[in-house]
């Protein structure tokens, strides 16, 4: 596995946790295209955030293998970062509407 075939991964992953949740709580879903946007862009926000913390592709595959755990922290961050671009999105679209 590459660097880059983990990235990729990583923002299907975050696609995955935006439509995922958008299924389970239906008031935050904007659209299977826009859930399927914010989730790309939630889930790159948080990996470029969160991921200096020592789970970036680069550190997954530093060694050569797959760092199965790293892999693991970075998938479920790529989740939640979907599923929280979908509720910050929503929040953003409920605001702009009031006023």
């Amino acid at each position: 596995m590459t660097d880059t075939l983990i990235s990729i991964i990583s923002i299907f992953m975050g696609m995955l946790g935006a439509n995922l949740l958008s299924l389970l709580i239906k008031k935050y879903s904007l659209g299977f295209t826009a859930n399927t946007i914010t989730g790309i862009f939630g889930s790159i926000f948080f990996i470029k955030f969160i991921s200096r913390l020592g789970f970036d592709p680069i550190t997954i595959m530093q060694t050569g293998e797959v760092n199965i755990t790293l892999f693991s922290i970075n998938m479920l961050v790529s989740l939640t970062g979907g599923a929280v671009g979908l509720i910050l999105a929503k929040l953003i679209i409920k605001k702009l509407n009031k006023g």
